[in-house]
């Protein structure tokens, strides 16, 4: 059907996100799938159960819009275990319909027209258009090609009295580095005596490797009143689908978030968030996933020792980094397109995480996957 009325886009450049024509491109060639931060593997049938069971007692209306309030106790006493602080279950916890609704929704409610939102590059795609939605600038900081550390004298001199948010993601998506303590240190000094707010990406919490701490905003007290927190239990049950999270911050910032999130979807999906009331009762559902996303990244860098690449250091989330241009000069987008054509191996050109299309020959592999899908991969790709 032609249309009679000519589409003002509010996003002109924008197309269709990296993840889904890499998904396209790697069912057309049979691929196998070492780009999306989605598992393929089985969640707990326990939790598929609960699901179940939910559903079978009836609960399949709309929950409370902020969620189901034995699942809000549940979280806060959860992160009050894990980082020594109290949110409050019924002004300071919300339950969202997926970290990505959690971001939207928080950009939206905090940030105005006029205002400048600071973030690091490379990033997940999703940041810098939300904020241009709000219209709002964002303002990309690139991370240090050398080991993806975040210069914090670039932050500070790209501070103005319009800065209203600084966007973090620790663990880091793309490039599988974590704060530090100095990091947190340096976010401290800058924000202090502003009304800039932090907003804390920390789908990854719980996977970050060898024995690093991971530094939630809420485990600092000066950070965590200007913090909102965003999380993900797709990402912590292996259930991306089930688009269920939550959202951390003080009473004053959640007021406002929840008047967002009220329009956009009033609710999350019931069902799941009586079974994640169960889950989160057996601590070892989350707590042990650092040792097992550890694992599979070791197997993936041990099964490609011999293979041509280059891989970073992976300190946390379900990524590592390789580099390329040891030996091949061509582009990271044109070099991910021949591995899904002769490899037949789907991966992510690190290109696709800046605004610009920062191209530093490097190109993103995802781990959670089953073992047998990474051996596999690595296989093909020592062949390249």
């Amino acid at each position: 059907m032609q249309s009679a009325t000519q589409a003002r886009s509010k996003l002109p450049d924008v197309g269709t996100t990296i993840f889904t024509v890499i998904g396209q491109l790697a069912a057309q060639h049979d691929a196998l799938n070492l780009s999306q931060g989605a598992p393929n593997f089985a969640p707990d049938t326990k939790l598929v159960e609960g699901v179940a069971q939910a559903m079978r007692a009836g609960h399949n209306q709309y929950s409370p819009m902020a969620g189901i309030s034995a699942l809000r106790e549940a979280l806060a006493e959860k992160v009050e275990t894990l980082y020594g602080v109290r949110y409050d279950p019924e002004s300071e916890v919300t339950v969202i319909a997926s970290a990505s609704e959690g971001l939207y929704s928080t950009i939206s409610a905090l940030v105005h027209p006029g205002d400048e939102v600071i973030y690091f590059e490379p990033s997940f795609d999703s940041y810098a258009p939300i904020v241009r939605l709000q219209s709002a600038t964002p303002v990309a900081i690139k991370l240090s090609l050398d080991d993806f550390r975040v210069n914090w004298d670039e932050v500070a001199a790209a501070i103005t009295p319009k800065t209203r948010m600084i966007i973090i993601n620790t663990p880091h998506n793309p490039t599988a580095t974590v704060f530090s303590e100095d990091d947190i240190a340096r976010l401290k000094a800058i924000t202090r005596n502003t009304d800039i707010v932090i907003l804390a990406d920390e789908v990854y919490e719980h996977v970050v490797f060898d024995g690093a701490k991971h530094q939630s905003m809420a485990c600092h007290p000066e950070l965590a009143e200007r913090s909102v927190i965003v999380s993900s239990f797709g990402k912590s049950y292996h259930v991306t689908g089930w688009r269920v999270g939550y959202c951390l911050a003080p009473a004053a910032l959640m007021d406002e978030i929840r008047k967002v999130h009220q329009f956009m979807v009033f609710s999350a999906d019931t069902p799941m968030q009586y079974a994640f009331v169960d889950a989160l009762a057996n601590r070892e559902s989350y707590l042990g996933l650092s040792a097992f996303y550890q694992q599979k990244r070791d197997l993936l860098a041990h099964a490609l020792r011999e293979s041509r690449f280059e891989l970073l250091p992976s300190e946390g989330s379900f990524f590592m980094l390789a580099r390329f241009r040891g030996f091949s000069d061509e582009s990271d987008s044109d070099f991910v397109l021949r591995l899904i054509r002769d490899a037949r191996v789907a991966t992510i050109p690190l290109s696709a995480f800046y605004s610009d299309g920062t191209d530093s020959g490097l190109i993103r592999l995802s781990f959670s996957k089953d073992d047998a899908t990474l051996i596999e991969g690595a296989r093909r790709l020592c062949e390249i």
